[in-house]
């Protein structure tokens, strides 16, 4: 009997596997395999939920040292685009990921060729840019990269000491503060501080003159260009820290370097 029911099971394992291998195959071809990104923060999400050879193109500003969220020798793999609508239709794309900076030539276009998009914001908190790294590798056709890389992200945020809060702003050396409401907020609190924006009644994104700053100093001010703080600012005994500008564009995996960062500042507060 056993030697009979033999052949049998053979067969029923290989039908099993060849609908398997239909199954993975028509995954596969669910999934986009030209995506164009519009954006550096959603490029740096996206060259790690996808496969390499998915993505058409990335925003030219990762391709910028000053602007890029990635490596420059992991964004120069990728083609780059500027954002217009010819360049972006020229590509084929089977998946655009828009911003919030998308021009609206290009949306209407788009849409008007009826090409599938998925919509991005800036997230406002450490949870939304979670949800957003999710929402990129679904749309990519990998939502278990997706969970996994927010999965690290989290567990990063997790383990950041907790500290008594101290003040600090971080001001860009165009004068740019992140105010309550933005993802910068929240990594601050994470780390350890309470932002001295709302000190000066700034709203979410907004301009701070040195003069005001002198007025009211918090324990730490985090700049970009620590080096070239105006005369003032030294004169005022405010203790100054560096904090790259490209740690404050954008979250997902960038939210690692910037709350380790903030929380190394932090402990070398007295």
């Amino acid at each position: 009997m056993a030697s009979r029911d033999a052949p049998l099971r053979w067969v029923c394992v290989r039908r099993f596997s060849l609908i398997l291998m239909l199954l993975w195959a028509g995954l596969a071809e669910a999934r986009p395999q030209r995506i164009v990104s519009m954006n550096p923060c959603t490029d740096a999400i996206l060259v790690q939920v996808a496969d390499a050879g998915q993505i058409a193109a990335i925003s030219h500003w990762s391709h910028d040292a000053r602007a890029t969220s990635i490596p420059l020798s992991v964004a120069t793999r990728f083609a780059a685009q500027f954002g217009s609508a010819e360049e972006v239709i020229a590509l084929r794309p089977d998946l655009v990921i828009l911003s919030p900076h998308t021009p609206l030539a290009t949306r209407t276009a788009l849409a008007r060729l009826g090409v599938p998009t998925l919509a991005v914001g800036v997230p406002a908190s450490i949870g939304e840019s979670l949800q957003q790294v999710r929402d990129i590798a679904d749309a990519a056709g990998y939502p278990a990269r997706g969970a996994k890389l927010a999965g690290s992200i989290g567990a990063a945020v997790a383990q950041t000491p907790a500290r008594p809060p101290r003040t600090a702003l971080i001001r860009m050396g165009s004068g740019t503060v992140p105010g309550e409401g933005t993802l910068a907020d929240d990594l601050l609190r994470r780390a350890g501080f309470a932002n001295a924006s709302r000190d000066f009644g700034l709203q979410s994104w907004d301009m701070l003159a040195v003069e005001r700053l002198v007025t009211q100093a918090p324990d730490v001010l985090l700049t970009d260009r620590p080096g070239a703080q105006h005369p003032v600012v030294a004169r005022a005994g405010i203790r100054v820290a560096e904090f790259p500008g490209w740690l404050l564009n954008c979250g997902g995996p960038t939210i690692v370097p910037a709350l380790a960062r903030l929380a190394a500042v932090r402990a070398s507060l007295p």
